[in-house]
């Protein structure tokens, strides 16, 4: 028992310094436009998980040990939602994989996350007030897939409940009201969780003749009532869509007021 305590302290102790040197390279990274950072501490959590069974500095590594088709589940840096990334390696949307049948169903993993979000009042956030955003390429920082997990903006949440109810089952329409800047799609379906919902198939289904580059959308996911039924929101645009004259992101989306992290997950 002493020498297996020693063994997972001594994990811990290299996670640590493994860590501070990640986050420094991370900081000179960015200066250069490095964009590999939040990879290499995926590749710490997996690390330590595997040589300790903790997922420090990560919130959570399932399934323990990471894989292939493994994600973790992290806060960044002095931002307060939280982030969902594979354990494996997929730069974004681009990626084929998230295309195919035998891709992991990363946005119902991050939806099964947001119970480690709590909102300002230190309440876990309702259905509809819960954001999964995938930035395109033209605003993301990082070439590691992920998934941000936090709270829609309350104009966004407003819009989008007003909308709601007259949105048709399984029809794309266009909103042009939730982000001023740029245009989005969005498709009503009925569903409780995400499990049997798949929002990269969907978006890239819809949008394969208007996109050439599968990076260039943005997505985003959203729970919903509608007469008295769960349901979710998936939100789609890309850049230079017609109307847009600015990429919308997770900044237009997400809510920094909520918190993510262990302390929220209860």
């Amino acid at each position: 028992m002493r020498r297996s305590g020693a063994k997972r302290l001594l994990a811990l102790a290299w996670g640590a310094l493994a860590l501070t040197g990640v986050l420094a390279a991370v900081v000179v990274g960015k200066l250069a436009g490095d964009r590999d950072g939040l990879w290499r501490v995926v590749r710490v959590c997996v690390a330590v998980d595997r040589l300790a069974g903790s997922p420090f500095p990560c919130l959570a590594v399932e399934p323990a040990g990471g894989g292939e088709r493994g994600h973790v589940v992290m806060r960044p840096p002095l931002l307060n939602d939280l982030i969902l990334s594979p354990t494996r390696r997929i730069a974004g949307l681009e990626d084929p994989l998230l295309q195919s049948p035998e891709a992991p169903n990363y946005f119902a993993e991050a939806w099964g996350a947001r119970t480690m979000i709590k909102t300002a009042d230190g309440r876990p956030p309702a259905r509809d007030q819960v954001a999964l955003v995938v930035n395109s390429r033209a605003v993301r920082v990082e070439d590691q897939l992920h998934i941000h997990i936090g709270c829609l903006v309350p104009r966004v949440r407003r819009a989008l409940a007003a909308a709601a109810p007259a949105l048709p089952l399984d029809v794309w329409r266009l909103l042009g009201s939730i982000v001023p800047h740029q245009p989005f799609w969005v498709l009503r379906v009925r569903s409780r969780d995400l499990a049997g919902v798949e929002p990269f198939r969907l978006v890239m289904e819809e949008f394969d003749g208007a996109v050439r580059d599968p990076a260039d959308l943005v997505i985003a996911v959203t729970g919903a009532e509608v007469d008295g039924g769960d349901a979710f929101l998936i939100l789609a645009s890309y850049v230079r869509a017609p109307g847009s004259w600015w990429p919308a992101g997770v900044g237009d989306l997400i809510d920094r007021r909520c918190r993510g992290g262990a302390e929220a997950g209860g």
